[in-house]
């Protein structure tokens, strides 16, 4: 027997998602640290902690709109590698324990898989191959592509959305919930390209979070998420965003959820290459069609 509709609990979405890569680790420092120890086991630099506890007073200055909002929580997930938990340990400084709903460990927002130990030469003209044959679709020997990140952070997506279906960050309805995401640069663009439906040519524009950079995803009036709302259109366009998914963001930024954007062309027009003449077409015979009946009105008169 299903129930009624009117009897299921009303969805209330996060105010913000707030994506977070780590501070300067050792790796950033120094290549020749991934020949000698895991990528997972590397860690943050004495800069790197400076860098996580900045941005842990950053993010509450968002989250409470500069120490204005009082009732608001935060909820973070972060990656297992020790450089992503050293930076959340830093970052929850800024928090007291009463705004803190939780923090899980989510292994599907980790690093690309590089293989194992890297020789740095080997490496080096691993990444040269890259370059030349596409980001989003090149598998590291041994380890993974970004479509094999945008894959799992797909299955993390689902589990973040019945999270919240299932009323598990929701702390009522005079609360504001922020989720914190604290992961790595690649695996963070990949979320927003999976959250926002960008192409894989709109990937390969993308420019790399900086240590500890974050960029916020704010829930619009309309329901929907928008980076337009808290961040500037000059700062959109220095991460790479084309004119048109600046565009697109400022259109979030009000839209109704669940509403097309189809005013641009990777929705519709980048998939064909007619449209346009079908248009014309389709304007020629209403036209025709208009011709007729005026034809046949005065004929009948």
């Amino acid at each position: 027997m299903s129930s009624c509709s009117c009897c299921r609990p009303v969805r209330r979405l996060p105010k913000r998602i707030v994506l977070v890569r780590h501070g300067e680790s050792q790796g950033n420092l120094d290549m020749s640290a991934y020949t000698t120890t895991p990528d997972y086991k590397i860690p943050l630099t004495p800069l790197g902690i400076e860098q996580a506890r900045a941005a842990g007073e950053g993010i509450f200055g968002v989250v409470s709109d500069g120490g204005m909002a009082t009732n608001w929580k935060v909820h973070f997930y972060v990656s297992p590698y020790v450089r992503t938990r050293a930076t959340l340990m830093e970052i929850g400084r800024a928090f007291p324990k009463k705004r803190i709903i939780g923090a899980r460990e989510e292994c599907r927002v980790r690093e690309q898989d590089f293989g194992n130990f890297q020789v740095e030469d080997r490496m080096k003209v691993v990444k040269e191959t890259r370059q030349r044959f596409g980001r989003f679709f090149f598998r590291f020997p041994e380890g993974e592509s970004a479509a094999d990140v945008f894959d799992r952070v797909s299955s993390f997506m689902e589990s973040l959305w019945r999270d919240i279906d299932m009323r598990r960050l929701d702390q009522g309805e005079d609360t504001e919930t922020n989720l914190v995401i604290i992961s790595h640069g690649l695996t963070s663009r990949v979320f927003l390209m999976k959250w926002f439906k960008w192409t894989v040519d709109q990937f390969e524009r993308l420019n790399n979070f900086g240590n500890c950079e974050f960029r916020v995803m704010q829930l619009g009036p309309g329901g929907d998420y928008s980076l337009a709302i808290y961040h500037t259109k000059e700062e959109l366009q220095s991460w790479g965003l084309s004119p048109e998914m600046v565009i697109d963001q400022q259109w979030r930024a009000t839209a109704n959820r669940g509403n097309w954007n189809e005013d641009f062309p990777w929705y519709l027009n980048s998939f064909f290459d007619h449209l346009e003449d079908s248009q014309e077409n389709e304007e020629a015979e209403d036209d025709g069609n208009r011709e007729l009946q005026l034809t046949e009105h005065c004929a009948s008169d």
